[in-house]
């Protein structure tokens, strides 16, 4: 089923005339375009539209320009308004055909949640996810075969981050853990620390909508349990990354991955840890579509990208990984960082997870 056909079917079920979409991340799954400009807004600058035959963008006579020229298909066509005269939610209402519906706020209008529409992805969007994800990994390892104990975990973000911009890639999330912080928080957002014995990197990375997330361990002298307890994490990511194969292919929903997570967790030895830190879930057109619990009844549809993040003090295993009926695809790896197969509990076969890193 295509995008239109997804939203074809909602304007059928909820009889609707349009649907319209400003959050930067449904606009870019429905154009392939940014509609950013200030990045502290949850609502973007336009607002993309379908009215059952085609996408049309509305925004105001600052952005119009840019956006047919470098964000909008096109066969896309961008709508003018005043800049001075109306908000966005007042030039949509004058140009959408109602009853219609929104994923910000519009007076009169319905409210729609796009994260369903998002799922499963579509073949453009799986090849678009392979490149972030490999550029993604490139990035991030590249610095880390790079760190010195006397890094701060500021400099080590920074440079993080310019990387990736180098590559027109944003970074919602970067954390930099050394060892003392690693220690104490499950998110070590970076201070002047230095990285002393280790180091954990984490990062969500975005280009067009897609978000791919990582964690590369890194270690000059560590403590002698840190190795135990990453390949700890990484039996339990290895675990819920089977588990979620497994139940996607049976048309499970989230809380059947968790419960396996959390026996995971038990059969490593360390029963309570997974109360201390999400687990993680369903990655793409957001960072998590969903995070797993006890009780989510996100349906799990594949083809989907998922990143697992469990976490054992100090210890964290993640990567991006696209899970089909026919198999898994580590979409966030190099050929140039150790891996070690991991046993999923409970399940048969391995699961390449990386290791950790010791220049």
């Amino acid at each position: 089923m295509t995008k239109l056909d997804r939203l074809d079917a909602l304007l059928d079920a909820r009889d609707l005339q349009s649907v319209w979409f400003a959050r930067p991340n449904s606009f870019a799954w429905l154009t392939g375009g940014n509609n950013v400009v200030d990045r502290e807004g949850d609502v973007g600058v336009a607002a993309v539209g379908y009215d059952g035959n085609d996408l049309r963008v509305v925004t105001d006579t600052i952005e119009a320009p840019r956006l047919r020229d470098e964000e909008c298909p096109g066969d896309v066509s961008v709508i003018a308004y005043e800049w001075y005269e109306k908000s966005l939610a007042e030039a949509v209402v004058e140009h959408a055909t109602t009853p219609a519906a929104a994923d910000f706020d519009v007076p009169n209008f319905e409210s729609v949640t796009a994260s369903a529409l998002r799922q499963p992805l579509t073949p453009d969007d799986i090849e678009a996810y392979r490149t972030l994800g490999e550029e993604t990994a490139a990035a991030v390892q590249a610095i880390c075969r790079e760190l010195e104990p006397e890094d701060t975990e500021r400099d080590v973000a920074s440079a993080v981050r310019g990387a990736l911009d180098a590559r027109g890639i944003e970074t919602p999330v970067t954390l930099v853990g050394g060892s003392e912080r690693a220690q104490q928080y499950r998110h070590y957002t970076p201070t002047d620390s230095e990285l002393g014995n280790y180091a954990l990197v984490s990062v969500t990375a975005e280009r067009g909508g897609l978000h791919a997330s990582l964690t590369r361990t890194v270690a000059f002298d560590p403590p002698e349990w840190l190795e135990s307890r990453h390949q700890a994490a990484a039996t339990v990511e290895a675990t819920a990354l089977a588990a979620t194969k497994q139940a996607g292919t049976e048309g499970e929903a989230g809380a059947k991955v968790f419960e396996a997570i959390r026996s995971a967790y038990e059969a490593v030895g360390y029963e309570d840890e997974w109360k201390k830190h999400h687990q993680g879930g369903a990655a793409g057109y957001a960072g998590r579509e969903w995070i797993a619990t006890p009780t989510t009844d996100a349906e799990i549809r594949l083809p989907m990208t998922f990143a697992w993040n469990p976490t054992v003090q100090g210890a964290k295993s993640e990567d991006t990984v696209l899970i089909s009926e026919d198999g898994m695809e580590i979409l966030t790896k190099s050929g140039d960082w150790p891996t070690k197969a991991m046993t999923a509990v409970g399940r048969e076969g391995t699961i390449p997870r990386p290791s950790i890193l010791h220049p």
